[in-house]
């Protein structure tokens, strides 16, 4: 039964950084959420959406994103946010500069957390960087969390 469980521990895990990153983005850039379970909806919500749907729109929109010099990216990432917040109820974002900062911010947290979590194959390593005596050489180690 544990190795059926395997393939959705990297979504699981992804799930939980998007939704640690929208709850330390949140009152920093004014976006608001009623309940816990509004954040989680909208977290959720938010990872279905950039993995499936926000590749296509990217995509299609590569000419603006070109143009733009990649601050198209940042323009989709806060309509996506935008189009979050009405589709999950009890979870406000007020303008389209919320969204905009909104979504830096929640990309910037969810980038750092990412860098310290990596999953494959279903395994989940918790990365820790240390200093050598030796040398000054920094190593990254990395322990399974079965």
């Amino acid at each position: 039964m544990l190795h059926n469980s395997l393939p959705m521990r990297p979504f699981l895990i992804r799930w939980l950084v998007t939704t640690a990153a929208v709850w330390v983005a949140a009152p920093i850039a004014g976006i608001h959420y009623d309940s816990g379970g509004s954040l989680i909806a909208a977290a959720l919500i938010l990872g279905i959406i950039n993995a499936f749907v926000r590749p296509v729109i990217l995509f299609l929109s590569l000419p603006f994103i070109i143009l733009t010099l990649g601050v198209g990216i940042l323009i989709v990432n806060a309509l996506l946010l935008m189009f979050v917040a009405n589709l999950v109820h009890g979870f406000h974002v007020d303008s389209f500069g919320q969204a905009f900062f909104g979504a830096i911010l929640i990309s910037i947290v969810s980038w750092i957390l990412s860098a310290f979590i990596r999953t494959e194959q279903g395994r989940v390593r918790v990365r820790m960087i240390s200093r050598e005596e030796d040398g000054g050489i920094k190593r990254a180690k990395g322990r399974v969390i079965e």
